[in-house]
């Protein structure tokens, strides 16, 4: 038996009773693709506090959800950062540093708009061998 192409990982992402077209994760072979996470607190996007707190709620929700692909930080080969001011870099890099203390992935940032009133946005590509 042949393996899917592609796998998804997690449940329906819903927002304020909305299920979004979208998937939390998609294994396709040994990479596992995951999608933007803003920060979320209660089920809804984090629209207050700090950039270190928007920031480690992304990372902790990025966290569990590669663990549900059986991987976790350390696996994370890229990632893909937005910020809504540029002024908030030191305060997002000062955390993400936290959380790859040792051999970071590969990175880009940029300053952008969101579609939610959020201070930032991680999307990260993860490798694992099965």
């Amino acid at each position: 038996m042949t393996k899917p192409m592609k796998e998804i990982i997690g449940g329906p992402i819903v927002i304020g009773g909305r299920e979004l077209t979208l998937s939390k994760a998609v294994r396709a072979g040994d990479f596992v693709f995951l999608t933007g996470q803003v920060p979320m607190q209660d089920g809804s996007p984090m629209t207050s506090g700090s950039i270190e707190e928007q920031t480690r709620a992304c990372l902790e929700d990025i966290s569990s959800t590669l663990a549900e692909a059986s991987c976790e930080l350390t696996d994370v080969v890229k990632s893909m950062v937005w910020l809504k001011s540029r002024a908030d870099f030191p305060g997002f890099n000062a955390v993400y540093g936290e959380y790859f203390p040792d051999g970071p992935p590969a990175r880009s940032a940029l300053v952008s708009d969101f579609l939610v009133d959020v201070r930032v946005e991680i999307e990260c590509i993860a490798y694992k061998v099965r």
